[in-house]
């Protein structure tokens, strides 16, 4: 099972390439990108079983032994982490290469978008804080390219913000990992694990917040967040909804095994808690204040982020926990809205409130799709969100955080407002304004199959963790558990 580590990253590059190589053949390139998506999604799978049935896997590339050489490592969050993405990554081309636009558009779209699901796939799958590095610049390299595609002002002035703070990141990302090296004498995460517990307490700390600082930008966290609402809207849908549902998450992942692994005994759970709180409440402002369908999401994009790091704030096995599950939830719902939101803009020809309305006659099963996840995004019972929210919930209670939990169940009333402003705005409301360029209304649907099959299986994916709920949080406590005791992750590393 070792040797299927290396394929999540080495399948995409290798597609990548060949993507380029028949570059002049735009079915060949889709035939790759879609194989290799799906053998990654397979493999991401059985990956997962195997690690919730035997425990986790390390291999060593090119038998370096560690801590010396690259480690790749699957315990059970990097493997849920992992099969949720290429999920994800394959839905949404499937529905790009549907959609009129970026990927008919520009002949590299399917190689830049199978090196961003190889840097996806090694943040979760890398041992070392080195390569962590060298995925994020993988991911940033990809996602510049993506983000920018067509050219329009709009995009590259929003490229460049996004461009430059990744890059202010990086450069913090790549002092810390200076300051550790200096410090330990390692990069590898099994071996700081262990070494770390042997300096000073004011150097781990100070590593610990610089950290905390670097992964809270890839995460927009409050109040690092301010790229990530002008960034995220210009991009073309199916690129926007890949980055909703995974880039930011990426952040989060790092910022759960840095925080766990390498400080469990110095987390600032206070802190944690408060910037979980505000990062809740000024990203539902921000949403509430939008009139446009993907700027009211990206915002809703930082508010949810708040959940994440609320879990790992409680620091309890009930709470990390609950933050597993809240990211299985939320990748796959904002996936869907954003993809749901690309539909809308399709059928009624533009994004903004007061140019849309009336598509609840026009396009029923439309509505639908966008209600249901809209709703569980808003943790309305019994959909997932509820489940995911719960929870977070359970757990802050049980461990008297009243304040934070408090400020949770205010937001989700928030967030009930204003996905209910976009229900009416766009599915009931007459508009008040012609819209940007005509519709292209296709089917009941309203867009063409190939958008609206993955639209519908990502909706009745969200739908099915709510069904789920039960063994998937038995499976997100496992993962806990591994988390906060990291000896067996440490041992299989380490040997």
């Amino acid at each position: 099972m070792t040797r299927l580590l290396p394929l999540p990253v080495v399948l995409p590059l290798l597609g990548a390439g060949i993507s380029v190589v028949v570059g002049r053949s735009r079915t060949a390139q889709r035939v790759v990108a879609i194989s290799v998506l799906s053998a990654v999604t397979v493999l991401s799978l059985v990956l997962l079983v195997h690690v919730d049935r035997e425990g986790p896997l390390a291999v060593q590339v090119g038998g370096w032994p560690a801590p010396i050489g690259i480690t790749l490592v699957a315990d059970r969050l990097a493997a849920i982490m992992l099969a949720v993405a290429s999920l994800m990554l394959l839905a949404v081309l499937v529905y790009a290469i549907g959609q009129p636009g970026a990927e008919r558009n520009h002949v590299g779209f399917q190689s830049v978008y199978l090196v961003l699901a190889a840097g996806v796939a090694m943040s979760f799958l890398t041992g070392d804080l080195f390569n962590l590095y060298v995925a994020f610049e993988m991911m940033l390299m990809a996602s510049y390219v993506l983000i920018t595609l067509g050219g329009r002002r709009d995009q590259v002035r929003a490229g460049m913000t996004y461009v430059v703070i990744s890059l202010i990141a990086s450069v913090l990302f790549l002092s810390a990992i200076a300051f550790a090296y200096s410090a330990t004498g390692t990069v590898n995460l099994a071996d700081l694990a262990v070494k770390l517990q042997d300096v000073p307490d004011g150097v781990r700390s100070g590593l610990a917040a610089l950290l905390l600082v670097v992964f809270g930008i890839k995460a927009a966290l409050f109040p690092l967040f301010f790229w990530l609402p002008d960034s995220y809207p210009t991009a073309p849908s199916p690129v926007t909804a890949i980055f909703a549902g995974l880039l930011t998450k990426v952040g989060i992942y790092a910022i759960i095994r840095t925080q766990t692994l390498l400080f469990p005994g110095d987390t600032p759970k206070a802190l944690l808690l408060a910037i979980a709180g505000a990062t809740m409440l000024v990203g539902v402002l921000g949403a509430i204040a939008q009139g446009d369908v993907k700027r009211i999401l990206s915002f809703h994009i930082v508010s949810q982020i708040g959940y994440m790091v609320m879990g790992l704030g409680i620091f309890t096995a009930a709470g990390i926990a609950g933050a597993v599950i809240y990211v299985i939830h939320h990748i796959v719902v904002k996936t869907t809205l954003f993809l749901t939101g690309g539909l809308i803009e399709h059928v009624g020809g533009s994004g903004r409130l007061t140019r849309l309305g009336g598509m609840v006659r026009t396009n029923p099963a439309l509505a639908v799709l966008f209600i249901l996840p809209a709703l569980s995004l808003a943790g309305i019972p019994p959909l997932s969100g509820f489940v995911a929210k719960f929870a977070l919930v359970d757990a802050g209670v049980a461990d008297d955080q009243y304040v934070v939990v408090a400020v949770s169940l205010l937001v989700s009333l928030m967030t009930l407002f204003s996905m209910l402003k976009i229900w009416t705005g766009v599915f009931w409301t007459r508009a008040d304004e012609e819209p940007d360029e005509p519709g292209h209304p296709v089917g009941v649907l309203g867009g063409p199959v190939l958008m609206v099959v993955p639209t519908a299986v990502l909706v009745t994916l969200s739908l099915a963790i709510a069904v789920a709920a039960a063994p998937l949080y038995s499976l997100s406590l496992r993962a806990a558990d591994d988390l906060l005791d990291p000896a067996r992750y440490v041992a299989v590393v380490l040997g």
